[in-house]
């Protein structure tokens, strides 16, 4: 009772294909390939240019603070 069988769908699929049109239901399945397309292209942009920028690594990010002198360390203070 709680499976529905293949003429159950064909009469769904009939009822939604009368309310809708055969029209506007291949718009809205050329709509949704276009958007899982793009959703696939943009997912494949994100991985590529995620691994393309490096992040610094800690000797670049201590050598900078080096240099900047505007930069309190907080830390040094504590300690010393």
């Amino acid at each position: 009772m709680g499976s529905f069988s293949i003429w159950h769908w064909l009469i769904v699929l009939l009822i939604v294909v009368m309310v809708f049109g055969t029209k506007k239901l291949k718009n809205i399945g050329s709509d949704l390939g276009g958007a899982v397309k793009g959703f696939k292209d943009g997912m494949k942009d994100g991985s590529t240019a995620a691994d393309s920028t490096t992040s610094p690594s800690a000797g670049q990010v201590a050598n900078h603070t080096a240099t900047d002198k505007s930069t309190i360390d907080v830390e040094a203070k504590h300690k010393g």
